[in-house]
């Protein structure tokens, strides 16, 4: 199984990259770690669009993901929503082809410093990425990340959370084969 994982950031140091990367590795298959940073694309407006096209960026990233099997993104919250970054190769993305996620299975989680563990970009994104064809199996939201986060997740009762619902991702993928 080939599976794309990435932190929904451009931080050097995105606790959500190290989020993705974490729960990536909890399935069987070749992980494909991607930054953001990788796709950096112009801030989008209809007049770039219409003088210059799609940015070679939002065409790899198509591909990327395209050829994935899985897809699990760690959303970053900026201000209780998406982060500038992720917002703007997700416009550039669907302004190319609504379908950004191609109808994969996608894992979908978030994590913050704070107790509320990047909830509302996570609400966000479990009710705007269908629209864009995305497959959510399960979601996840990890609080305060410094407290509960060290090589795992080391809180008990969350670990559990968090364990249950990748046995529960990895029944629905073995369905889906």
């Amino acid at each position: 199984m080939k599976i794309l994982a990435f932190g929904a950031s451009t931080s050097k140091s995105s606790i959500n990259q190290q989020f993705a990367h974490f729960a990536a590795h909890q399935f069987e298959g070749e992980v494909n770690m991607i930054d953001l940073n990788d796709f950096e694309m112009p801030v989008f407006s209809v007049d770039k669009e219409k003088e210059e096209g799609y940015p070679v960026q939002a065409h790899e990233l198509h591909e990327i993901i395209e050829s994935s099997d899985f897809l699990v993104i760690s959303m970053t919250e900026h201000n209780g929503s998406y982060s500038a970054a992720f917002k703007n190769t997700l416009d550039w993305c669907s302004r190319l082809n609504n379908s950004v996620f191609h109808d994969k299975p996608m894992l979908l989680i978030s994590t913050s410093p704070g107790k509320l563990g990047a909830k509302f970009v996570l609400e966000a994104a479990l009710s705007r990425f269908p629209r864009h064809t995305a497959n959510i199996i399960g979601h996840f939201s990890l609080p305060s990340f410094g407290e509960n986060f060290k090589d795992g997740i080391i809180n008990e009762e969350l670990a559990k959370e968090f364990n249950d619902l990748i046995g529960n991702v990895k029944e629905t993928l073995a369905k889906i084969k």
